[in-house]
């Protein structure tokens, strides 16, 4: 980042303090959030004016260091905020701002497990290059589900979105990414009235998300969550 910023941090000494709820390895773009996070406290000690552009140029070299051959996608929803349509077609990156027609509200609970992204990914590649028929077939029904999923959350159809998260989570599972905090919380999240839940993040431990509309069925869910022995983080989407 700093070589990208050409910044002489030999001859000139910084120091950087990071802070914040965000717990790193955990599948909410913490990392992401540091990267932005620095590049704009940057731009501002020195003057540097930086585009949301530029910032989001520097996040994304942060997160090679992190994982290595990032998405993209963390650094970017940093950076801007708000949903963002994500889509990866080759070398080619497609990303789109999504409106919906209001806020909702959503739970995530943390296994309080964190997971390398690097380590999980190779080991979905490992187990692909085994069975490739099946995992081909995997990745294809959770792209089609996506884009379905897509148009109901943009119509606020949300008994429908909640289907669809149930539906990836279960795909999310064959693939070997949950684990059994995941599964537990999941499953709390259902019971307790949530439309849907699913793993969020990389998986194999980190954040699960629920879709519960309404600060009440938000409330009973996060409830559900603590009872269970984890933490529950309450948000908004689609501010």
């Amino acid at each position: 980042m700093l070589k990208l910023m050409q910044i002489d941090s030999e001859h000139n000494h910084f120091t950087v303090t990071l802070g914040g709820s965000l717990i790193a390895a955990s599948g909410v773009g913490a990392s992401a959030a540091s990267c932005a996070a620095i590049a704009r406290a940057f731009s501002d000690e020195l003057g540097l004016n930086y585009s949301d552009e530029k910032v989001n140029e520097v996040a994304f070299e942060g997160e090679k260091g992190y994982h290595g051959t990032p998405s993209g996608i963390d650094n970017t929803a940093a950076t801007y905020g708000g949903l963002i349509w994500y889509r990866r077609e080759g070398e080619s990156q497609i990303m789109e701002r999504m409106r919906i027609p209001k806020p909702v509200e959503i739970v995530m609970g943390n296994t309080g497990k964190v997971a390398d992204t690097k380590t999980v990914v190779a080991g979905v590649r490992e187990r692909r290059a085994k069975e490739p028929a099946k995992y081909e077939q995997l990745f294809k029904n959770a792209d089609q589900l996506v884009r379905i999923a897509r148009e109901q959350l943009t119509a606020l159809n949300l008994e429908k979105v909640g289907e669809y998260m149930n539906e990836n989570h279960r795909l999310l599972q064959e693939i070997g990414v949950s684990s059994e905090e995941l599964d537990v919380l999941v499953d709390a999240a259902r019971h307790a009235g949530a439309l849907g839940a699913k793993l969020t993040g990389t998986g194999r431990g980190g954040y699960m998300v629920a879709l519960t509309p309404g600060r009440d069925l938000q409330d009973r869910v996060a409830e559900e969550i603590g009872r269970k022995g984890f933490e529950a983080l309450r948000t908004t989407i689609g501010i």
